[in-house]
Order: structure tokens, then C-alpha cells, then sequence
């Protein structure tokens, strides 16, 4: 095998890592929540009913959404006594995972030749 096609089997598999995490992120609605927890700046976490007061979805979808970042790693939960506090994963491992992978088919895509037709 090449050490291109092993370059391409290689990213190819780094993507299929990354899909959940895309298609997470991907969400528009998804894309509104993490951002107005950002916004929120509540380092030890936020709580459903607050993210709720922030954006245009019910209680039920925000919770559906909130439970989309945390199955694949953006969110953690900490629980105090009944009450549930989201916050973002520290270690940031599922981001970290897919800048590697954009940067390696970066670096991929830079090793092409010029496909454009111009001179």
C-alpha cells in the first residue's frame, strides 16, 4: 500500500470518528444552545430550565439536544442532589479528535497536485 492510500485509509477512518461529532455540531438549533451557554458564562454548569429561558425550543428539545452534545463528548453532567447542571467537556477530547482530523486532511489536500486548469 502507498503512503498515500495509507494516508486516505487512515483520515478515512479519523472521519469515521468524527461523524457523531459532526453531525452534532451540524445542528443548527444545537449550534444556538452551546453558544448561549457560552454566552452564559456559568463555569460550574447551567441548568435545562435556564438554556430553555435563552433559546426559541421547549423544555423537551433542549433537553433532546442537550443529551445529542453529551453522548458524544461536548457536554458533561454534574448532578447536585435533583438537580442536573450541563456543562462543556474540559478536556475537550471529541473537539480535539476533530481538529486532528481537519488538520490531517489538511495537510492531505495541501500534498495534492493543482487540479484547477490554470496555468
Amino acid at each position: 500500500m502507498s503512503k498515500h492510500n495509507e494516508e486516505i485509509r487512515q483520515l478515512t477512518a479519523e472521519f469515521e470518528g468524527c461523524r457523531k461529532v459532526l453531525l452534532a455540531l451540524g445542528d443548527e438549533n444545537r449550534q444556538h444552545l452551546m453558544l448561549e451557554m457560552m454566552k452564559m458564562e456559568h463555569c460550574g454548569g447551567v441548568r435545562v430550565g435556564e438554556i430553555t429561558e435563552k433559546t426559541h425550543l421547549s423544555r423537551p428539545a433542549v433537553s433532546h439536544h442537550i443529551q445529542i452534545l453529551k453522548d458524544v463528548g461536548i457536554l458533561k453532567l454534574r448532578r447536585e442532589g435533583t438537580k442536573n447542571y450541563y456543562y462543556f467537556d474540559e478536556d475537550m477530547e471529541a473537539i480535539n479528535r476533530l481538529i486532528r482530523m481537519l488538520e490531517h486532511a489538511k495537510r492531505i489536500t495541501e500534498q495534492l497536485p493543482d487540479r484547477s486548469g490554470e496555468e
